[in-house]
Order: C-alpha cells, then sequence, then structure tokens
C-alpha cells in the first residue's frame, strides 16, 4: 500500500502497521541539520605511523544514553522477533536533501532515547562523510566498528547487504544509479528489526514500496 509522506517525527513504537498522517496535513519540508557533524570532514592523512582516533560522533548523546536508569544499567535491546515487520515512516526530501533529512532522523531517534548501536544508516547515492573517512583506513577497520555495535553505522548501498541487522534502519535515497533505491529499500526493509525511516523522493519511494516490500 503506498505510504503517505508525513511530518520527520520518529515514533518509538516497536512494531505495527505503517503511520499515516492525520488527513489534511501537510508534510513540511525536514529542515536541516544545524552546523556540520564533529565526524563529517575526513581528516587530510595520517599525522604519524598509527592510525588517529576516530571522529566522536555523538558524545554527549552517547554519554546520555549509557547512564543507568532507575533500576540499574541500561538493560540490552529485547531481540526482535524474525516475522516482526518494521513500522515504516516516510520523509519527503529532495536528493540534495536525503542526507540531511537522514542526520536529523537519526539525532531524533537518539534524543528519543535509542542507543546509537541500534541505527544503521543506509545511502543510495554519495557515501556519508564518516563511511568515506572510516574506510580511508582500509574495509577491515571499518567492518570492525560495525561488529562492535556501539555506534551508528553508515553504509553506502552497495555494501550495505554486509550489515547486520539493526532495530533501527534509515536510508537516504540520496542519488545513485537509477537502481539503487531499487536495490536499497528491499534491503533496509530485510534489515530492519522495529523502523524503517526512508527520506527521499515521495513518489520514487512509493513506487519502490508499493511493489511488495
Amino acid at each position: 500500500m503506498p505510504l503517505i509522506p508525513e511530518e520527520p517525527q520518529i515514533h518509538e513504537s516497536a512494531q505495527g502497521p505503517r503511520v499515516t498522517p492525520a488527513s489534511g496535513r501537510t508534510a513540511p519540508t525536514p529542515r536541516p541539520v544545524p552546523g556540520p557533524r564533529p565526524a563529517a570532514p575526513p581528516r587530510p592523512g595520517r599525522p604519524g605511523p598509527h592510525r588517529p582516533t576516530p571522529p566522536v560522533q555523538r558524545t554527549s548523546r552517547d554519554t546520555a544514553a549509557a547512564k543507568p536508569g532507575p533500576s540499574g544499567p541500561a538493560a540490552p535491546a529485547s531481540p526482535v522477533a524474525a516475522s516482526a515487520t518494521p513500522q515504516i515512516q516516510l520523509i519527503p526530501a529532495s536528493v540534495d536533501g536525503a542526507l540531511d533529512a537522514a542526520e536529523e532522523a537519526v539525532d531524533l531517534l537518539l534524543e528519543s532515547g535509542r542507543a546509537p548501536g541500534d541505527v544503521l544508516v543506509i545511502t543510495t547515492g554519495e557515501q556519508h562523510p564518516w563511511a568515506a573517512h572510516e574506510l580511508s583506513f582500509g574495509e577491515a577497520s571499518y567492518w570492525e566498528q560495525h561488529d562492535a555495535g556501539d555506534d551508528v553505522f553508515y553504509a553506502d548501498v552497495s555494501v550495505a547487504s554486509r550489515a547486520t541487522s539493526r532495530p533501527v534502519v534509515v536510508v537516504a535515497v540520496n542519488g545513485g544509479p537509477a537502481t539503487a533505491a531499487a536495490t536499497a529499500l528491499p534491503l533496509a526493509h530485510a534489515r530492519a528489526g522495529a523502523l524503517l525511516i526512508v527520506c527521499g523522493d515521495p513518489q520514487q519511494i512509493n513506487s519502490v514500496l508499493g511493489a511488495g516490500v
């Protein structure tokens, strides 16, 4: 069933039907994430024989997420049943604005209490700057960070099939080949345990999601 664009607000229900906005509501264009993210700019070269410390993406929110709750340390996320169908949310965005919309979605998820390791971000076009930076040190190191599972992981659609499932998957339809979205969306749907967020052109996304994703 085609999705109706909705406001870029992340609802933390674990499962459920696709969310549709109330009748008559107009989905605003997502605001861009203010300022450059700390992890975004790749570092030019290596200053010494050892790899520099990887950029810290969200120190303050990571610290907040790690705080113990009233009853003790935060418990790990409950495993999602294999048969569960993720909730799907659409954030309208242009090709040029899809990555910013995805970044804002990630920010909202973390601010709402999601652990960074719960989130996988897939891009269909240009790589996220964090992924480009980490891959400059080699694929082995890049995938070690994926396997550690303690931070948001960014993957290009060409390698995203190697990523394991996470509770939340965010897709930025930010260009790429004509087949990129058709490849990324079913893959993201299969990897999302509870929530799939897609940022891009609604008509293009609905044509893929409505085809049986």
